[in-house]
């Protein structure tokens, strides 16, 4: 088999374990070294391949990519840019085509969410059409986890024992100070339309009374009244009330809680924050002392707790990436599929793109308590194992050791092109 490039990229939101996926690709890429070539990283995801700008990854030494394993966000730069559709932006489409042949790239690896996956496909369906043959594999990723067929997205079961662990925390330090202060203590994390990041802060709780008090997610409509009561109960009995809340929380018509009234590069609302929004809430109705924190990045960003098995699985869908392009499996997502659960096991296999790409998968009706305000046993036993284990970075001077690339650029070969 002749031997050709490879284009690695990565988009939307970062994890703290996307790098390990993009050491996966990597390093299956050198390993098979006798039908591809040099692996080029687009600066910025795609934008770096409609600009021809791209990170010559070859001229990296094995001890760097081996450290991306240990190192969160993007180490080659990612983007909110989604690219629209081929009839009306087709000169996108061509100049990624003619960057691909100015480079001889004929395997196409995109690391991102489902919006990423809608790219990938479209990236394949044109190069089809124009007669260039590019095998095009998105490897999965996004902390909401809220692609479909997979079992769990790679990222999100970082973020679920970064927030588990952040609740735990948190209600320890409430419950020793609210005989004399904060009574109500309110965690805003990720999840735009999906709730299963707020669904990992209930695995912080093992019995009755335990904190999180109440779960508020975007797929149960937000009622102000039942929620206050709820607040008011927790308080009552048991001297103060955790409150784990999804960013996407809303009302029945679906209005969100904190709606800032603009939107992103991929047309998703922009959110304004939803626990000051409902601390205010409780400060209204109810007059009691709160404190507020929304996790924001630091809940994607926080590899120094990261999951081993989160860390595991996000280098094997981007090993196993390369195996499908290598075996020419055009159009398709490495799956992560359980086999079992006590004990837990898994293995990655391919899904269709055109059954993963803009579709989202939410919390099932029967993970969620009666009530809507926590999660079943059916719904625990699905997240545990997605949180277990660690796999800490070497520390430096008190500080984790990140990778640190050259980022080489490969010389451009074709015009400027503006996007």
């Amino acid at each position: 088999m002749a031997q050709h490039n490879a284009f690695y990229a990565q988009s939307g939101g970062v994890t703290a374990v996307i790098n390990a996926s993009a050491c996966g690709v990597i390093e299956a890429c050198r390993r098979h070294s006798d039908q591809i070539g040099k692996v080029y990283a687009g600066h910025n995801g795609i934008i770096g391949a409609l600009t021809e700008d791209l990170i010559d990854v070859s001229q990296e030494s094995d001890e760097a990519i081996a450290a991306l394993r240990h190192t969160p966000a993007g180490a080659f730069g990612s983007c909110r840019y989604k690219l629209k559709d081929i009839e009306t932006h087709r000169a996108q489409y061509e100049r990624l085509i003619e960057v691909f042949k100015a480079h001889d790239i004929r395997y196409f690896f995109y690391n991102g969410g489902g919006d990423s996956a809608d790219t990938c496909l479209k990236v394949s369906q044109l190069s089809e059409k124009l007669g260039y043959p590019l095998t095009a594999i998105h490897v999965p990723k996004t902390v909401d986890n809220d692609l479909p067929i997979t079992d769990n997205s790679p990222g999100f079961g970082s973020v679920a024992k970064y927030i588990a662990t952040s609740t735990l925390e948190a209600s320890l330090d409430i419950a020793s100070m609210c005989a004399t202060s904060t009574k109500v203590f309110v965690l805003e994390v990720m999840g735009r339309h999906a709730g299963w990041i707020a669904a990992a802060g209930a695995l912080a709780g093992q019995k009755e009374g335990d904190a999180p008090h109440l779960v508020i997610f975007p797929e149960i409509a937000f009622d102000r009244a039942a929620v206050m009561a709820r607040v008011e109960e927790s308080v009552h009995k048991y001297g103060y009330c955790v409150i784990v809340v999804s960013e996407g929380a809303r009302y029945e018509d679906g209005t969100f809680l904190a709606d800032s009234g603009n939107t992103d590069a991929f047309g998703h609302r922009q959110l304004g924050g939803v626990a000051p929004t409902l601390a205010g809430m409780v400060k209204q109705d109810l007059g009691y002392k709160y404190h507020w924190a929304v996790a924001d990045y630091l809940q994607r960003a926080a590899r120094h707790l990261a999951s081993k098995t989160d860390v595991d699985q996000a280098y094997a869908v981007g090993e196993k990436a390369v195996e499908l392009a290598l075996a020419g499996d055009n159009a398709k997502m490495p799956a992560i599929k359980r086999t079992g659960d006590a004990p837990y096991a898994w293995t990655v296999e391919a899904a269709p793109l055109a059954e993963v790409a803009n579709r989202e998968k939410f919390m099932p009706r029967d993970f969620i308590r009666e009530d809507g305000f926590g999660i079943t046993e059916d719904c625990r036993r699905y997240l545990s194992p997605l949180i277990q284990g660690e796999d800490f970075p070497p520390f430096e001077n008190g500080l984790p050791k990140v990778a640190k690339l050259a980022k080489h650029r490969a010389e451009r070969k074709l015009p400027e092109f503006k996007i």
